[in-house]
């Protein structure tokens, strides 16, 4: 399976930020989308999961040389900041979402996919509204966990949490790759190097594919801060 992307562009009045995207996303791998705040990664996402229109351009999901278009079942959404309905209990909430998603098939109890997300027992039955930022972040993921989505997006969920819990979502999110495509933004590049399988680019409005394997060099870390930098100087 592949998510293909043709020549896709999305431009704010006179500022061009997709310009003519082409890119080939292969299932069981995990995409670092890496570029400097403000380059264009959360409107790519939004491009793709239909929350804006593009100007022109398409994408399609391939699989065994067919194409199909990209529906929104197919696509799992994690922000950095999550919203969630305060007024729930974290059980209410999942037991909410599984039941209003006739489609969806849970593979585990509610209780083994709170133990599958290190969420403690004694926070499970609390208010959403109680729970810490990061906790609200892996309710949020669990949700694309139980939909299984073909294509996860993942934009900067890791930024704002601690230590413990941004190990704990690599853990999960490294554990969920094989079957699907992930695609996780961040503007880290080594937070981008330890998760990812491929890292991937967004600069001056393109995807360019970098092979991680020469990201242990300096010199090519600063070649790739460089590309970054040229950015800036074009906006």
């Amino acid at each position: 399976m592949e998510f293909v992307i043709d020549h896709l562009v999305k431009n704010y009045g006179q500022k061009k930020v997709l310009k003519g995207i082409d890119f080939v996303f292969e299932e069981g791998k995990i995409y670092g989308l890496l570029g400097r705040n403000g380059s264009g990664k959360t409107t790519f996402f939004n491009c793709v999961n239909g929350d804006i229109d593009v100007d022109s351009g398409s994408f399609c999901i391939r699989d065994n040389g067919k194409e199909m278009p990209l529906l929104p079942e197919d696509i799992g959404y994690l922000v950095s900041t999550p919203t969630v309905p305060e007024f729930m209990t974290g059980r209410e909430f999942l037991k909410f979402f599984i039941d209003i998603h006739e489609e969806v098939k849970p593979e585990k109890t509610i209780d083994e996919y709170f133990d599958y997300m290190m969420i403690p027992e004694d926070d499970r039955d609390r208010l959403l509204k109680d729970y810490s930022h990061g906790t609200k972040n892996k309710m949020q993921m669990l949700l694309n966990i139980i939909a299984s989505p073909r294509l996860m997006l993942l934009d900067e969920p890791l930024t704002t949490l601690d230590v413990i819990i941004a190990e704990e979502m690599k853990k999960v999110i490294r554990s969920q790759k094989q079957g699907r495509i992930t695609i996780f933004s961040t503007h880290l590049l080594d937070v981008a190097v330890d998760l990812c399988d491929q890292i991937v680019l967004l600069n001056n409005g393109k995807l360019e594919a970098i092979d991680k394997e020469n990201l242990g060099s300096a010199d090519f870390k600063e070649k790739i801060i460089e590309a970054l930098r040229e950015q800036d100087d074009d906006q």
